[in-house]
This record gives C-alpha cells, sequence and structure tokens, in this order.
C-alpha cells in the first residue's frame, strides 16, 4: 500500500508551499479511503512517494484515471489565501491503495525535486 502525491511544478510555488499541498492532499485522501485500505497502509508504514507534474491538464488526466480505476484520490484547489488565486488546482493524492494500482497511474511520472 502506498500514496502518491502529485504537485504541479508549473505554478513555481515555494517549498513552503508544496509541503502544505502536498499535506493537504495527503490528509484529504486519507479521510476518503476506507477502514480496511488505512489499516492495511498504517502497517504498511504509510509509505508516500511525491510526484511533479507540468500542468493541469496532466494533474486532471491523472484524475480521469483514478475515477475509473475507482481509487481513492483527492484534487486540492488553493484557498488563495498566500501565493496562488484562489482556485488554483495545486495538487493531486493517488491513494492509499495497492502499490500496483498506484503505479499504473503515476509510474511515469519523475520524482519531485
Amino acid at each position: 500500500m502506498k500514496q502518491a502525491i502529485v504537485l504541479r511544478t508549473d505554478l513555481q510555488m515555494s517549498t513552503g508551499k508544496l509541503a502544505v499541498q502536498a499535506c493537504h492532499a495527503s490528509v484529504a485522501a486519507v479521510l476518503r479511503a476506507g477502514v480496511d485500505a488505512l489499516k492495511h497502509w498504517e502497517i504498511d508504514g504509510q509509505t508516500k512517494i511525491t510526484l511533479g507534474v507540468n500542468s493541469l491538464a496532466e494533474l486532471e488526466n491523472l484524475k480521469r484515471q483514478c475515477e475509473a480505476m475507482r481509487i481513492v484520490h483527492a484534487m486540492i484547489s488553493d484557498a488563495g489565501r498566500t501565493e496562488l488565486a484562489a482556485g488554483t488546482v495545486t495538487a493531486l493524492a493517488v491513494g492509499p491503495a495497492e502499490d500496483k494500482a498506484v503505479d499504473r497511474i503515476t509510474g511515469s511520472i519523475p520524482l519531485l525535486k
């Protein structure tokens, strides 16, 4: 079990902003996950990876794949209090779900650097 957190790099968010958006996405997806999935994920060490995409279109495509595969996910839009305009989509959490399912959706996306 793992969770992939995909962040938009085209927005040039500060390091702190990236961290906060990743946290929002992770928590939102966890709150949507089933009890059994959460138990397995916790036993597996709550594995998380952060990945980066260059556009909103890429993030939306990943969201559609999650929906088609019925994988827990959460897309995050910023509240607009600091660096970004309200409603700017910043991140998508995929899972927690089985490793193979998460990899099927996010396996070709590079790690966030």
